[in-house]
């Protein structure tokens, strides 16, 4: 199962700097319209530190210091230095969940998250799905330019 949720969320996380990749003008990485209140730049950070902080930290034991606020407050940040921490944010998923046995993902998460017990399959699930949400939100805004 670890290998196919490392497939998953690498297969996704591709398809994520593809969109980013995809917009021409960085500036409008930033954008913000109508009622939307975050730019795809700030919805890219967030993947990134949310990722890096509940597999990366939580499950892999990383030394990564998640900064929630930063991820929507920063602005600006360079096409570049978005796809980077991407990339790094697929190294530092598929090495933390190779570095899991199969029997992990039956046991409870480290962290309450959502005010209840879940399985760490469970929220592995969840994590990939909550990345889908933010990709879709980022192709659509993408086309919507």
């Amino acid at each position: 199962m670890r290998q196919e949720l490392i497939k998953i969320f690498n297969r996704d996380l591709d398809k994520l700097i593809s969109q980013i990749q995809l917009f021409e003008n960085e500036e409008d990485l930033w954008l913000l319209r109508n009622d939307i209140s975050n730019s795809p730049g700030n919805l890219c950070l967030h993947i990134a530190g949310n990722l890096q902080h509940f597999i990366g930290h939580v499950l892999g034991k990383t030394d990564y210091v998640r900064d929630r606020e930063l991820e929507f407050s920063s602005k600006n940040v360079p096409k570049q230095d978005l796809i980077k921490q991407l990339e790094k944010t697929k190294l530092v998923v598929a090495e933390s969940l190779t570095s899991l046995n199969d029997d992990v993902l039956k046991e409870d998460y480290p962290i309450n998250v959502f005010k209840e017990v879940n399985t760490v399959g469970f929220f592995l699930i969840h994590l990939s799905t909550h990345l889908n949400y933010h990709l879709g939100q980022i192709n659509y805004f993408r086309r919507l330019l």
